[in-house]
């Protein structure tokens, strides 16, 4: 698709806006401290990790000299080492001592009293301009300054995604940094309802069950499952609006079916009503791969990346006051 063509629109009225892979936001911690989250959303499942993690501690980088310790040190952006494994903290700081006492600088880290929220690493950062910060080792990036009382157009072209915020030139343009995708999807999102998603479970306590593969019109005459029947996914089969039991009943006896024969080649996929499914059911269903969905009072956006997984940097334009102008990932 060619030129410049809408994906959809969103509104912020926090007037902070988080941009991040809409895969992990499993992860988000919103107000609560990052240790809430269960460390099986990342995939560690070995006891003594999930422990280690689970104690992660959070470091601050103070001194006279801490803005240059902070960027020449560069394990992290800005001036916090957040998520650092407590088995890890003693390394850390022998290494962020070496480094500041081979260039003769004044700065040490101090550990945090409480673990930093991501809403609150929102706050530090858009107090600083906008830029970027890690959630469990993923890089987000968040910017302040935008309308907080209408919907913003969300662009896309060949060079990229755009959010226009206001019609005045630029005089400017600021990197922000740049965020990870691994799920091929991107969500634009208020920073304050983002403490409202639900990642994984159903909002309405209902859930549906999806296969599709070579093995499934065999599947589907064993065990009497229709057509999905969900808009942009011809050829799937499977249950829509069950209860979360059910669903997961059906799910372990398809894939059980399934792992009898190594010919019964199949794709299963339990869908939990949450939020991330309701934007990937209007994504699925979108000819340009874009949905919105309403969290916690302001619309998000999730949109397919157009090019898979990958890293993509995220700026803003600035008027010459310093207001955001637009906002732009990268392609």
């Amino acid at each position: 698709m060619g030129g410049i063509f809408e994906l959809g629109d969103i509104t912020c009225p926090s007037g902070e806006l988080v941009i991040v892979d809409a895969g992990h936001l499993g992860l988000w911690s919103g107000v609560r401290s990052p240790a809430d989250i269960d460390p099986g959303s990342f995939g560690i499942d070995d006891p003594s990790v999930a422990a280690d993690v689970l104690h992660a501690v959070d470091l601050e980088i103070t001194g006279p000299d801490a803005e240059a310790a902070a960027r020449s040190f560069d394990r992290q952006p800005g001036r916090a080492l957040y998520d650092i494994p407590v088995s890890r903290v003693a390394d850390m700081r022998a290494l962020f001592g070496e480094h500041c006492r081979s260039l003769g600088l004044r700065a040490g880290l101090e550990a945090c009293a409480e673990r930093v929220s991501h809403r609150e690493r929102v706050r530090r950062v858009v107090g600083e301009g906008g830029g970027a910060f890690l959630m469990h080792g993923l890089p987000v990036v968040a910017v302040g300054g935008l309308p907080r009382d209408r919907e913003l157009p969300v662009l896309r072209s060949g060079e990229g995604t755009v959010i226009p915020v206001s019609g005045t030139p630029a005089a400017k343009s600021m990197h922000l940094g740049e965020i990870r995708v691994d799920w091929a999807r991107v969500l634009f999102g208020d920073a304050e309802a983002l403490g409202s998603w639900q990642h994984d479970e159903p909002v309405d306590g209902l859930t549906d069950v999806a296969f599709w593969g070579a093995a499934q019109k065999e599947a589907a005459t064993a065990f009497g499952a229709p057509a999905l029947g969900e808009p942009g996914e011809d050829g799937i089969m499977g249950w829509t609006g069950l209860a979360v039991g059910d669903a997961v009943r059906k799910a372990r006896a398809l894939m059980a079916w399934q792992d009898a024969d190594p010919r019964r080649r199949m794709r299963v996929d339990l869908r939990p009503h949450s939020h991330h499914w309701q934007v990937m059911r209007e994504v699925r269903a979108s000819a340009v791969e874009a949905g919105c969905v309403e969290v916690g009072g302001a619309r998000m956006l999730c949109a397919m990346t157009g090019r898979g997984d990958g890293w993509f940097p995220v700026s803003v334009d600035l008027d010459r006051d310093g207001g955001p102008v637009a906002v732009r990932l990268g392609p």
